[in-house]
């Protein structure tokens, strides 16, 4: 018989990426052989609605984080967050939501660079971008979670 990852829970599926669609499709493709084919079933692509209903649940880098954001954000130092502040209004009020990154392993000024350089994309494309970004730290989520 094959190894296969243990399974996880909808609430488990849901606390690393709140989109009800995606946790049911990952589930239902449950028992995975390995984590290749987690990630392959998990990375699907979000709709904008999804995407926004996913941002609620996500602290704005440079502020206190907290769960799984805290140990994501880990890299975003005092003097990155400050700077995050004023970053982060600009961005909010240009797009409409907060500015949404995978930051694992990441330094502040890196994703502050990565925030910079998604000021000139069009709002449509942007929240495209953070959906992208959202399933990156769902994967990361989700190898945490069956390892």
């Amino acid at each position: 018989m094959l190894d296969v990852l243990p399974e996880l829970s909808r609430a488990t599926l849901l606390s690393c990426l709140d989109v009800p669609r995606w946790a049911d499709a990952v589930s239902a493709g449950q028992p995975y052989r390995d984590l290749a084919e987690l990630r392959a079933s998990a990375a699907i692509t979000l709709t904008p609605e999804e995407i926004r209903r996913a941002m609620a649940a996500h602290p704005r880098i440079g502020e206190r984080a907290t769960g799984a954001s805290r140990t994501e954000q880990s890299g975003v130092d005092s003097a990155a967050a400050e700077k995050f502040h004023a970053a982060n209004a600009e961005y909010e009020e240009r797009f409409g939501h907060v500015f949404l990154v995978c930051a694992s392993g990441r330094s502040g000024e890196e994703l502050l660079a990565n925030l910079r350089s998604r000021m000139s994309n069009e709002p449509a494309a942007e929240l495209a971008v953070a959906g992208r970004e959202l399933v990156a730290i769902a994967l990361l989520r989700l190898e945490k979670a069956v390892a």
